[in-house]
């Protein structure tokens, strides 16, 4: 195979170079797919002699796609998968999600051949409603295909897609989260070597957040009396207070320990903040940040007998007035996080509200404090933006983020994700505008 020499390209043509390789792949991913599906169609059920079949050893129908799709021989899986170098188990699952695509996510695979939606986000969605009625499929099928074209990266998008097959079928949401219930359990793991053991907890999330929360709180208080040990290790040992006290410590023999509270002087306030939506044609599911979606039930059941709950409607974003200062008050940073939930940086998956808010327009350059001129970002993406070179943002409205890389492509992020915008002298004006 001869290489495109690439020595000699500037860094334009090399990025252009890198955007055609993706494409290229991208649409064989899509031809894939239909080959395996007229693959799957040359090889149907009736095309195998029944009492042949019923033999043992011999090939027999198998229903690899979901309800609505039709059966297919076997054996036609090893052909095919052999052929592109793939297992006969990993070629029948392309033929399960090809067949699920046609028959039971129309809206998708329209986006998949248009060159719209990634083949691995479709054949996500077609691997996580399997087990779905038709209907049910076709209800995630809708939900998804706008947000399936990359605008949201992966992680994001596992989060949407699990929502709405919770949503999709609640029953079978809460059922596995009561089963799921059931496998509590606090044990050593085998195989460990070295002197060295491991301890596995496995609870609900508002108890490992519980958990979790307290062994940090108790680390930060031994950083006085342990300042050599490392953050990891004085987790070791905040566990090792949280269990036995402060005897525990003593047993440990770290210095100072005379000084550490006694546990329940040490105990934190753990917040869950938990979303649930009114008005929605399928009710009964929510969502835990930092978690993912639960049914609303689990919230009665886990959280109703010892949480305390403040409810809080959507704030009044309208009304969040500018301040004259560069810190950011605590009424805005809940404002933005309602609004804009993600790191606005292009393609960027963080959702946590310990992201940093950037000023659009920096504050120095006359930028507001307020709605409008904030963006939350990580910290490396704050840098990129700050320091690196060539890159520009405006927030033609609140919540709009038009980005320019340093070599002139246009990115759109709002709160359905990012879309790479055609580039244009039209564009590049408008965004000189808004500065």
């Amino acid at each position: 195979m001869q290489e495109t020499q690439l020595e000699a390209m500037s860094e334009d043509q090399v990025l252009e170079f890198a955007g055609a390789c993706a494409e290229t792949a991208r649409r064989a991913e899509v031809d894939l797919l239909r080959a395996a599906y007229h693959w799957a169609l040359a090889h149907p059920a009736d095309r195998l002699d029944p009492a042949t079949s019923a033999r043992p050893g011999r090939g027999r129908p198998r229903q690899w796609g979901g309800e609505g799709t039709p059966e297919v021989g076997e054996f036609a899986a090893a052909e095919l998968g052999v052929r592109i170098g793939r297992s006969p188990y990993a070629a029948s699952r392309l033929i399960a999600d090809a067949l699920d695509l046609h028959h039971r996510h129309p809206q998708l695979w329209a986006r998949v051949r248009a060159g719209e939606v990634r083949a691995s986000y479709a054949r996500h969605v077609c691997a996580r409603t399997r087990d779905l009625t038709r209907e049910q499929a076709a209800y995630v099928d809708a939900a998804v295909a706008e947000s399936a074209d990359g605008r949201i990266p992966w992680s994001r998008f596992e989060a949407l897609v699990d929502a709405k097959v919770a949503q999709a079928d609640p029953e079978t949401a809460q059922a596995r989260e009561e089963r799921a219930a059931k496998a509590r359990f606090a044990k050593k793991l085998r195989g460990e070597a070295h002197g060295m053991a491991s301890l596995l907890v496995r609870a609900d999330v508002a108890t490992v957040n519980a958990l979790d929360a307290a062994i940090i709180a108790f680390a930060n208080r031994l950083s006085n009396s342990v300042p050599e040990a490392t953050d990891d290790e004085r987790r070791v040992l905040a566990v090792l207070l949280l269990v036995c006290g402060r005897s525990g410590l003593r047993d440990a023999e770290v210095p100072g320990v005379e000084q550490v509270p006694e546990v329940a002087d040490l105990l934190p306030e753990v917040v869950l903040y938990v979303h649930t939506y009114a008005g929605d044609d399928r009710e009964g599911v929510a969502r835990v940040e930092g978690h993912g979606p639960v049914t609303e039930a689990w919230v009665r059941r886990v959280l109703g007998p010892t949480a305390r709950f403040r409810i809080q409607p959507v704030l009044d974003l309208a009304g969040q007035a500018p301040v004259d200062a560069y810190e950011i008050p605590d009424r805005h940073r809940q404002a933005v996080h309602l609004m804009t939930p993600a790191d606005t940086f292009p393609y960027a998956s963080c959702t946590e509200r310990t992201m940093q808010l950037d000023h659009t327009v920096p504050f120095h350059r006359g930028g507001a404090s307020g709605l409008g001129n904030y963006g939350p970002m990580t910290i490396r993406h704050h840098r990129i933006k700050t320091h690196g070179r060539g890159w520009q943002v405006r927030q033609p409205f609140p919540g709009i983020y038009v980005w320019r890389d340093p070599h002139g492509a246009f990115y759109l992020v709002d709160h359905t994700g990012t879309r790479r915008l055609p580039a244009s002298r039209d564009t590049a004006a408008r965004l000189d505008q808004v500065a």
